[in-house]
């Protein structure tokens, strides 16, 4: 298990969930901005056939550096040359991805040509209006865009913490957030193009949010509550969304 966040874990435990009830036996998956291809492999190691694309070279290189699973590969590919093979899939992986795209519309339009009728669609995205995004991502993006005083005092701060800039899901170079989806801006992002969203989750609350990360990031059962917190709060509370689309016209 290379997550040891208990919501990446709780994130990827969605995923499996979906997969195993859904798919028949030999299926094919593809799992879309797949990163340093964290999900492909995890999924490769429970018998799934997985398909990971980037079009990150250095995410990919260090996908296939870490591989070692003969039912798992990964491709630095285009979502144009996606549809111009012509394969189809029994499911899709779209993980921590859509914020991260000016135009999120484009790739979910080729995602339903590359998905079988009675495929399923497995989306997971920050919440836009949640903690995290709220009180962390959406300042530091502010700041980034200032590039002022404030904002090389953080980054000096953060490179001496060990901060580089990546995730364990992905050594991309860039991974601002464009996005910042609501319950309700996910449901029509997904009518827009095709889809209808028939399973809804959360992921976390709190416990990647500044000050509280400093004692959760050490102590495991502290994230654990938080996790289970999420569950009982409203939507807008949630750090995350994990979300099953299915074909709007099968």
């Amino acid at each position: 298990m290379e997550f040891e966040r208990i919501a990446d874990i709780k994130r990827l435990d969605f995923i499996t969930q979906v997969l195993k009830a859904k798919l028949p036996t030999g299926a094919e998956v593809l799992d879309v901005g797949c990163g340093n291809g964290v999900i492909s492999r995890s999924l490769g190691e429970k018998g799934f056939n997985v398909r990971g694309i980037d079009v990150s070279d250095i995410a990919i290189a260090r996908a296939k550096e870490l591989n070692k699973l003969p039912n798992v590969k990964f491709d630095v590919i285009s979502a144009e040359q996606l549809v111009a093979d012509g394969n189809k899939y029994h499911a899709v992986i779209c993980s921590e991805v859509l914020e991260h795209l000016n135009e999120p519309g484009k790739l979910l339009k080729v995602l339903n040509q590359t998905l079988h009728d009675d495929g399923v669609l497995i989306v997971t995205v920050p919440n836009g209006k949640g903690p995290r995004e709220l009180f962390v991502t959406r300042p530091v993006i502010a700041m980034q865009k200032k590039n002022g005083f404030l904002w090389k005092t953080v980054s000096k701060i953060k490179s001496l913490l060990g901060y580089k800039g990546t995730t364990v899901q992905s050594s991309a170079s860039d991974l601002t957030h464009i996005q910042f989806f609501t319950k309700k801006t996910l449901q029509q992002l997904a009518e827009e193009n095709n889809f209808v969203i028939s399973t809804f989750g959360k992921t976390n609350f709190v416990e990647d949010v500044f000050p509280f990360s400093l004692a959760t990031k050490k102590i495991k059962s502290l994230q654990k509550l938080d996790c289970a917190i999420a569950e009982v709060l409203p939507y807008q509370f949630t750090g995350g969304f994990v979300t099953v689309w299915e074909k709007a016209n099968k």
